[in-house]
């Protein structure tokens, strides 16, 4: 069990971060929230500390910057009671990289890849000081792949997954878990912004963030593994990708991309 504490949470406005903040806050965590939206953030306090007379700390940040992300480790490094981060917060885009703003694309970068690591960074003395805790990088089901039209996004998880993989090694018999929780397909604004309609994605493929984050926790719960890939259909997804050649998972999404532009 994670043990009672301090959980960050990023990305905490909408999807996934949303629901990982409503399930931690009714196991009774103190919550410090983070999105670019303080509106949002307010809300959720409200709504949250009221329901369970918890703690909420709205924490505003854009996490592809580098002043902010410096701002919230610190803000994790000084938290003597974390007892869990989730680094949640990301975007995707569509389209070629010729095609892409390069800013934008940056951006990605620091957010998924960067900001995380920071901070679990900053996490990590205070979890082994208290002998407990975890660390959840949420990556994507596009970890174990790669994808014309999406090819930082699908990199950028490989490099979290990956990561993730490597501390929670280092971490064996500490009493502190890394995790990097891989869904697929989630009903969130996620793919919304991306312009994915539901149409697009058989319906079977879809799973609810409520269920993606009771997964992710019941694993944390039992003590692992390191990675975490909710829904057994996914599961069995991933063991497919992993016996395909590399030359013919390239052949198959450069298909996926032609039919797309055309």
């Amino acid at each position: 069990m994670i043990p009672p504490g301090l959980a960050v949470v990023t990305g905490a406005s909408a999807g996934i971060g949303r629901e990982f903040c409503v399930q931690l806050a009714a196991r009774g965590h103190d919550l410090l929230v983070v999105a670019r939206d303080r509106d949002r953030l307010t809300a959720l306090q409200r709504n949250l500390a009221e329901r369970h007379r918890i703690v909420v700390e709205p924490f505003p940040a854009d996490l592809s910057r580098e002043s902010d992300i410096t701002r919230l480790a610190e803000r994790v490094g000084g938290a003597a009671d974390l007892s869990v981060l989730v680094n949640n917060a990301g975007f995707g885009t569509r389209g070629t990289l010729l095609e892409s703003d390069l800013e934008r694309q940056a951006e990605m970068l620091r957010l998924h890849t960067m900001a995380p690591m920071r901070l679990t960074a900053a996490a990590l003395p205070v979890l082994l000081r208290r002998k407990g805790g975890a660390v959840v990088n949420v990556s994507s089901i596009a970890s174990f792949i790669f994808s014309a039209g999406n090819a930082n996004y699908c990199a950028t998880k490989a490099y979290l997954t990956t990561f993730t993989e490597g501390v929670a090694a280092e971490l064996r018999g500490t009493g502190v878990q890394a995790q990097a929780l891989c869904p697929g397909f989630t009903v969130t604004e996620f793919h919304r912004r991306m312009e994915v309609s539901a149409r697009e994605v058989p319906r079977f493929m879809w799973m609810t963030a409520d269920s993606v984050v009771r997964r992710s926790l019941r694993r944390l719960d039992r003590g692992g593994p390191a990675i975490c890939v909710p829904g057994m259909g996914y599961r069995i997804l991933v063991g497919l990708i992993r016996l395909t050649p590399r030359r013919a998972l390239g052949l198959a999404t450069a298909m996926r991309q032609t039919r797309s532009v055309t």
